[in-house]
């Protein structure tokens, strides 16, 4: 019979308690010719003794984003659970989508997820005794045995390196599995940062044990460049933002370590999490920044100080993240004047205009509601930083005197002003890449191994949600070539344009016609699946 896991988790910094699979099964594990094991679980097939009020259900518009997503970050690399099919059918549910009171009937979908094991850092919660803030407590309080049970379950099975190597020293090998998880977990939030994907839910239960991606809910892959990006309709202080990811994955694993006192003691988890995780992160980013900027050669000390200046220079210029990484590798040290303007030229066009600014700088705050909780601020601080405001307010401000300078500026004006940021980055990286050849005996080599690096670094395609939602809306209304396109494009994400036509051809014979609207109706003109998202994708809300 199919079963459920039981965990529990820290929900948005807060101990929720009891929580465990509420839509998702176990089937049962596979293993393969090699010794590796697989773990299946339908996602979406019904009831479990952990849906709590909900049904069990999920639908066609999420299952097809876990779907997709999980694949596109299989191919980028990064580590990831895998979906190996999605299936839907004419049963419907009524979802309320945006939670603002509209709701309607959408198909039910299963997702066979697959990953080597789902057990989460909130696995090991279950044994928490009450929270001192929230009262709640773990359904396993005080029971050690199960605790030692399970870590001697994955630590045997998944980390067997270290349990052979300390077979003798239970803390040891805790620590060591400890060390390990700390350094593992660092290295995939530095890969996501890499290629802009925001994961929108990093409570401690939608945190793997073996250092995986796990749980696709509202994630989202940047698009333009801010690194206050929130890809979580409903993450309203900001807490899973694209550069808090880093820390938060950090506090996480402080919350894995309370989770694992007695059989690791706190003073030995904590010094492991303080030495291990910043270092490793830091070293890690870098070295995969170096390859994305195809500095293959040296390792320079200046090299940290390049890669912010560009992330600056790209927020500056609200330039596109994924294009113009994909772009620089175009760039060479000795380009000759004109064909310089022309980079200029590219590398700008996937830079926000006017409009797009416009759009994102939009002031969102009732003028009324605003000045009441400025007034709030001055006659009463004490009760103004208890609502918790004052990031949101600050924001909005910024974007009131954004709003307004917006007025004043023409296309022009933006575009010689973001040239000119451009140039003097480009100026820095000229130098840079000079260094590189400097130390090469073969410059023509050096070059041809830097672009192949940068193009096999760099993603072309990546998961939009524009593209997500092209391919949903198809989808919804029966037609799931769109489905098949956007997966066939994502299994190759560094290809170059011209590979792919290759790749639709073939979509095209299998009855995959690439027809399906990649642009919404009315913008009515065709998308590639490249460009930057069209204007109506910034209405897009995940929650």
């Amino acid at each position: 019979e199919p079963a459920a896991h039981c965990y529990c988790g820290h929900q948005f910094g807060s101990f929720a308690g009891q929580l465990g699979d509420g839509a998702a099964m176990y089937l049962g594990e596979v293993l393969g010719p090699r010794g590796e094991r697989w773990e299946m679980q339908l996602k979406g097939a019904g009831i479990t003794p952990f849906s709590r009020q909900a049904d069990g259900r999920k639908v066609l518009r999420s299952s097809i984003r876990e779907f997709l997503c999980s694949e596109a970050m299989f191919h980028l690399g990064i580590p990831t659970t895998r979906a190996g099919t999605c299936v839907t059918s004419d049963s419907t549910v009524v979802r309320d989508i945006f939670y603002d009171g509209n709701p309607k009937k959408e198909r039910c979908t299963v997702v066979l997820r697959i990953a080597s094991t789902f057990i989460r850092f909130g696995s090991f919660e279950i044994f928490k005794p009450p929270d001192e803030y929230t009262g709640r407590k773990g359904p396993s309080v005080n029971r050690n045995d199960i605790r030692i049970q399970m870590l001697d379950y994955v630590i045997s099975t998944f980390y067997p390196e270290i349990q052979e190597a300390h077979s003798d020293n239970s803390i040891q090998r805790n620590a060591a599995f400890f060390k390990e998880i700390t350094r593992r977990t660092a290295r995939l939030v530095a890969e996501w940062q890499c290629v802009g994907f925001c994961h929108g839910v990093l409570n401690t239960d939608n945190m793997s044990i073996v250092g995986l991606t796990i749980d696709y809910g509202p994630f989202g892959f940047m698009d333009r460049y801010d690194p206050e990006h929130i890809c979580n309709g409903s993450d309203n202080t900001g807490r899973y933002a694209y550069n808090k990811q880093p820390e938060i994955c950090k506090w996480n694993l402080g919350k894995l370590a309370e989770a694992l006192v007695p059989e690791l003691p706190l003073e030995i988890s904590q010094l492991i999490l303080e030495e291990e995780y910043d270092a490793e992160f830091e070293k890690y980013y870098l070295q995969k920044m170096r390859k994305k900027l195809g500095l293959i050669q040296l390792e320079l000390e200046e090299d940290s100080k390049l890669v912010s200046e560009l992330l600056e220079t790209m927020h500056l210029t609200a330039g596109d993240f994924t294009n113009i990484f994909y772009l620089l590798s175009s760039f060479s040290v000795d380009i000759d004047p004109s064909k310089f303007e022309d980079f200029l030229e590219e590398l700008t066009s996937q830079c926000a205009s006017v409009e797009e600014l416009k759009v994102v700088f939009k002031p969102q705050m009732d003028p009324r509601q605003l000045s009441m909780m400025l007034m709030l601020a001055q006659s009463n601080p004490q009760l103004f930083a208890l609502i918790g405001t004052k990031a949101n307010i600050n924001k909005e401000l910024e974007r009131i005197e954004q709003f307004s300078k917006l007025q004043q500026l023409t296309a022009d004006d933006l575009l010689s002003r973001n040239k000119r940021h451009w140039k003097e980055w480009l100026e820095k990286y000229r130098v840079r890449l000079q260094k590189e050849i400097e130390s090469v005996g073969n410059a023509d080599a050096w070059n041809t191994e830097r672009v192949k690096v940068m193009n096999s670094n760099n993603p072309k395609y990546i998961l939009r949600n524009y593209i997500a939602q092209n391919a949903i809306e198809a989808a919804e209304n029966g037609d799931f070539s769109e489905v098949r396109n956007v997966l066939k494009l994502l299994e190759h994400p560094f290809q170059e344009a011209e590979d792919f036509q290759e790749v639709k051809e073939d979509a095209e014979e299998e009855g995959a016609t690439a027809t399906a609207a990649v642009c919404s109706p009315e913008t009515r003109s065709r998308q590639t699946y490249c460009s930057k998202p069209p204007l109506w994708a910034s209405e897009l809300c995940v929650t």
